[in-house]
């Protein structure tokens, strides 16, 4: 009998760990399906996952730069794609295409789940006002932290998204500032939402935001530390941490839509922790 299909599709893809985090899913969950990288022509998007369904595939993970093509192309959306403006999660079924965002909910379980930092209460900092920081806002604030501050470079993009976010924000105070005007502030919880990392940059921020016992996340990961985490342990920071949970949390988030079960992540987050210690 033909196993389930699904794939993660992007441009480029080679680089993917999704088909080795869901393979280990899969073993872990005794469920029967093949995963697969599908690389798509930039201007193919539609094609590409036309052909894949058509072909009997079950559902898709999306990567750059095609997440708000998956938005589009989806025929209903979650409450938190909608929000998030961006799909990442494509699932095929009867009713026609249905369009998730995991990104910010992979988040949230990385921190309180992995790395035991609740943070119900606590003054949350999330940088930039890209896409990635959109797709982690309402997961975010209904994590309930007392306080949420959005900072960018540029104040506008900020201000929109709080804005725009506001509506979910009740019991958190949440605002926005630019990066010098988090000066005389200190936060329990930075996140790292730019993609300063890829430029091994770290985003400009004042000394001492860091409160006692802070954690300093990155969303970016890699073989080595990155330039925001190298700067926050310069200023003090003894908690930090990067996305590479969150890469295995949201693909989690992902199979227990399209399979009904939510798999371990521990062992396959250890795994892949072992193998980029190695490189």
């Amino acid at each position: 009998m033909d196993m389930d299909r699904y794939a993660v599709i992007g441009h480029p893809i080679a680089h993917s760990k999704s088909p080795r985090i869901h393979a280990a899913f899969a073993r872990q969950t005794g469920q029967q399906l093949k995963y697969e990288a599908l690389l798509a022509p930039l201007d193919g998007f539609v094609d590409s996952v036309t052909r894949f369904r058509t072909a009997g595939g079950r559902g898709l993970n999306v990567t750059v730069p095609f997440k708000l093509e998956a938005f589009a192309l989806a025929s209903r959306r979650t409450d938190r794609a909608e929000t998030a403006g961006a799909v990442n999660t494509l699932m095929f079924d009867a009713d026609g295409i249905l369009g998730d965002n995991t990104d910010g909910a992979g988040l949230v379980r990385d921190l309180v789940i992995n790395l035991q930092c609740p943070l119900a209460g606590r003054r949350v900092l999330l940088l930039g006002a890209g896409g990635a920081a959109r797709g982690a806002l309402l997961p975010l604030l209904q994590a309930g932290p007392s306080s949420l501050t959005l900072a960018n470079r540029t104040a506008s993009k900020a201000t929109a998204l709080v804005e725009a976010f506001t509506r979910y924000a009740a019991g958190t105070s949440f605002h926005a500032s630019t990066f010098s005007g988090l000066a005389g502030q200190q936060f329990d919880v930075v996140i790292n939402a730019t993609s300063a990392s890829l430029a091994a940059e770290a985003p400009p921020l004042p000394a001492g935001i860091y409160a006692p016992g802070a954690l300093a996340y990155d969303m970016m990961y890699g073989s080595s530390e990155t330039a925001y985490l190298r700067a926050a342990r310069e200023d003090g920071v003894q908690r930090i941490a990067d996305g590479l949970g969150m890469l295995v949390e949201q693909a989690a988030e992902s199979f227990a839509l399209w399979r009904g079960i939510r798999p371990q992540t521990a062992p396959v987050l250890a795994e892949l922790r072992h193998e980029l210690a190695a490189a």
